[in-house]
């Protein structure tokens, strides 16, 4: 019995990570020899659904595409954590294209979008990527002199290196706004590479298409932003000083 709930709590714990995984270390019980065939179950699912999902909806964006859209680590799509409506990949490839004409050189990298499958299931830890129709994009980064940086970011996977600002939202219990101060001398000393980050908003709020982009307020003043698209996402949800968060 005891061997049974500690796979059933595998098995929940890597749906809730990849979605597909927690199907792949199920079956591979039934082989003698369970880790590699929960490997090859598992890219074998993966792969599937690069060619599945676009029948219900969505569509992966590729870890293995050059050009001025990217996605920022294969992690992302080991995971399957890169699916988005085609609508919103031609957005993102229209708004990378956009930057890097006016900015030769530039590429826009994609953090997490949504899982293949099943509107509503949820893309931990957020509490919107259930559809498809949000992802999130990592900042444009300089170094000390003001040279961009093309591809970098200041965390190794995007998210959680916080840009520091003025807040009005008091600590408080059962909120997602976590400042990970900890965390935070471990990051590259970069800094923001306001134009591009600018133009790259700016192209998005543009786009009929988007209903929301979130950022951080104190970047929108920095930034010099303005518009109704344009949010604070509210102080129990995840900081957006890391990351710009956009969604049909």
């Amino acid at each position: 019995m005891l061997r049974l709930a500690s796979h059933a709590c595998i098995i929940v714990f890597l749906t809730i990570l990849t979605q597909l995984s927690g199907i792949a270390w199920a079956l591979s019980r039934l082989f003698r020899r369970p880790l590699p065939a929960f490997v090859i179950l598992y890219t074998g699912l993966s792969l599937a659904a690069v060619w599945i999902a676009p029948l219900t909806g969505r569509t992966a964006l590729s870890c293995f595409e050059r050009g001025p859209l990217q996605v920022q680590s294969w992690v992302y799509c080991a995971t399957n954590r890169t699916y988005v409506t085609p609508e919103l990949r031609t957005v993102l490839q229209e708004a990378a294209a956009t930057v890097e004409a006016v900015y030769p050189g530039t590429q826009t990298l994609v953090l997490d979008g949504s899982f293949p499958f099943l509107t509503g299931f949820p893309l931990l830890p957020h509490l919107s990527h259930d559809d498809g129709e949000k992802v999130d994009l990592a900042f444009y980064y300089a170094d000390a002199t003001g040279a961009y940086l093309s591809g970098q970011t200041r965390s190794s996977f995007g998210y959680f290196a916080f840009e520091q600002g003025s807040t009005h939202c008091p600590d408080q219990w059962l909120s997602l706004r976590w400042n990970l101060a900890w965390l935070q001398p471990l990051w590259k000393a970069y800094q923001l590479e306001p134009e591009r980050n600018r133009l790259l908003i700016e192209t998005l709020v543009e786009e009929p298409s988007i209903g929301k982009i979130f950022v951080e307020l104190h970047l929108q003043q920095s930034l010099r932003l303005a518009d109704d698209k344009i949010r604070f996402q509210g102080c129990r949800a995840a900081r957006h000083d890391d990351h710009i968060h956009i969604q049909l």
